[in-house]
Parts: structure tokens; C-alpha cells; sequence
């Protein structure tokens, strides 16, 4: 009795791959209608013939993908080239700048036409009801790629911004500053330390200063990450100055109990800068201006 039941729900099921193969054409014509006039279609964001592309070679995998009888599991092996697919398309359009809904119409669009030619079909219930729910886990799956597009977007555009907030500046020879403006945490410490490391290598600096005048507030946190700088310069051969001690967070630091004694600090960078110049055996002075000799000739005149 349950052999020829599940004969006769085999070609149902299957039947999505048949139609699309049948009315791929009939099909393409109708999503790029349903695409073109959406409201929210993005003409400055893509070109008709790229949509059209990306449109057909959908249409291909589905219908690859639907032979294998399986329309309820789109985890299993014979979906993975659609869910990669549409993960490609909705990163790539979330670099594009769509949005979330505009990336979702892309599949959706797609389930009014397909679901018009099921419903010619004979006895084509079960498959409108196995073709919408598949068209479903799809637009989900859509929106869960998008998300992670717009995450990756947000998290290099962070990085980029902590490396832009952190410059190491050569202020002279053998001398570099880091001025340090906003918040510190775990994260923007290791971008200080790599660009910090980095610069000393590269002007082979014997002083950096590490200048928190930009800093509103040290905690216990933010002590730890300055002396994590500060003995990752120490290893490279660099020794450091912290500059910016202003009287609050230097009561702040005696109130944590945070030991820098083994640090030399200073309330501003410039008398960080006087300091460095001095222990590489170097001063500075003001030149002293030169005066004309009575009775000298002037303007090139001669006596």
C-alpha cells in the first residue's frame, strides 16, 4: 500500500524542476516584468542585462536543484549551489549600497509568476504549497546573507576607522608620537601597538610617546592597555613617554592604585618632545637674530 503512494508523490514533487525547464523562457520574461516594475528597483544601482544574468542563472540552479525531488530540506548538498548563489548576489548588492527589502525583492519577486504556472497545472495544489514554502526559505535566506554582507561592511569600515584615529607621526629623528584621541579599548590597543611596532621598525625611533591628552577618561582598563603599549615598544628597543597627564586622571591613576613607576610621564607632549630630544643628547634653542653693522651699506648702495 505504500509503495505506490510514494510513487505517486514522487513526479509531484518533482514537477517544479520540469516546469522550469519547460517555461524557463515564459518564466524569465515574467520575473524580469515583476523585477523591473518593482517600486523599490534600484536603476542606479544595477544594469537590466546584469539583473537579466544573475535572473536566468537562478532559474538554472533551481531547476537543477528541483530534479532531486527535494523541495522542504534547501540544506541538503544539491541546494548548496543556490544558497551560495544567493549569498554571493545579496553580499555583493549589500557593497552595492540596496537595502535589505531591495535585495529580499529578488527572490520574491520571483513566487507570483511561478506560482501562476503551477496553478495551470493539473492537480498543481501541492506543488503551489511546496513551491511557496521553498520561495520562503529562500527570501530567508536572502535576508540572513544580506545581514552578514552589511556586518562585514560595518566591521572593515570600523577597522579602518580605529587604523585612521591611531596615526604614529615621526615628530624628529629617532623620535615618534602617537596622540590618542576617544575611547580605549581591547581593540584599538592592538591597532596602536601593530602601527606603533611598525613605525619604530621603519624609522628605527629610540622614544615614542604615547600622548592621552585626547582621552577623556582612564580606568583601570585603559592603564592596562597603555602599559601593554608601552612594553611592546620597550621589546622593540623604543623607550616610551606618556604624555597628556592632566591633574584629574593623574588622581584617577593614584586612586586605581596603577603602578607607573617604571613609566615617564608628562603633562604635555611638547615637554614629552623637550624630553626625548634631551636624552638623545640633543637641545634646542632660539637662534639668535643677526643685526646690521653701523655704517654698512645698504640696499646694495655702495659708500
Amino acid at each position: 500500500m505504500n509503495t505506490p503512494s510514494s510513487s505517486k508523490n514522487a513526479p509531484s514533487r518533482s514537477r517544479l524542476s520540469e516546469i522550469l525547464g519547460t517555461h524557463e523562457a515564459e518564466l524569465l520574461t515574467q520575473w524580469m516584468d515583476e523585477q523591473l516594475s518593482a517600486p523599490n528597483r534600484r536603476k542606479d544601482l544595477m544594469k537590466e542585462s546584469e539583473l537579466r544574468d544573475q535572473s536566468r542563472q537562478l532559474l538554472s540552479l533551481l531547476r537543477t536543484a528541483a530534479s532531486s525531488g527535494n523541495l522542504t530540506d534547501t540544506s541538503r548538498s544539491e541546494w548548496m549551489p543556490v544558497r551560495e548563489f544567493i549569498a554571493e548576489i545579496s553580499r555583493s548588492r549589500a557593497s552595492q549600497g540596496f537595502n535589505p527589502s531591495e535585495t529580499a525583492t529578488f527572490i520574491f519577486s520571483l513566487r507570483a509568476p511561478l506560482l501562476d504556472l503551477l496553478i495551470k497545472q493539473p492537480d498543481g495544489a501541492a506543488d503551489v504549497r511546496a513551491a511557496t514554502l521553498l520561495m520562503d526559505k529562500l527570501g530567508l535566506h536572502t535576508v540572513e546573507e544580506y545581514q552578514k554582507g552589511r556586518e562585514a561592511i560595518i566591521n572593515r569600515q570600523q577597522q579602518e576607522m580605529l587604523e585612521l584615529s591611531t596615526p604614529v607621526v615621526r615628530l624628529f629623528q629617532g623620535v615618534v608620537a602617537v596622540p590618542l584621541i576617544g575611547t580605549l579599548d581591547s581593540a584599538r590597543t592592538q591597532v596602536v601597538m601593530e602601527n606603533l611596532l611598525q613605525r619604530i621598525v621603519e624609522t628605527g625611533a629610540e622614544i615614542a610617546i604615547i600622548d592621552i591628552t585626547g582621552v577623556p577618561m582612564v580606568d583601570t582598563l585603559v592603564a592596562q592597555h597603555l602599559l601593554k603599549a608601552v612594553a611592546a615598544a620597550r621589546l622593540m628597543g623604543a623607550d616610551c613617554i606618556i604624555s597628556g597627564i592632566r591633574p584629574q586622571i593623574a588622581q584617577t591613576i593614584v586612586h586605581l592604585g596603577v603602578d607607573l613607576q617604571n613609566v615617564t610621564t608628562k603633562a604635555t607632549m611638547a615637554d614629552a618632545f623637550m624630553l626625548a630630544l634631551q636624552r638623545l643628547g640633543m637641545t634646542v634653542g632660539r637662534a639668535q637674530k643677526q643685526t646690521k653693522k653701523q655704517g654698512s651699506p645698504a640696499n646694495g648702495d655702495e659708500q
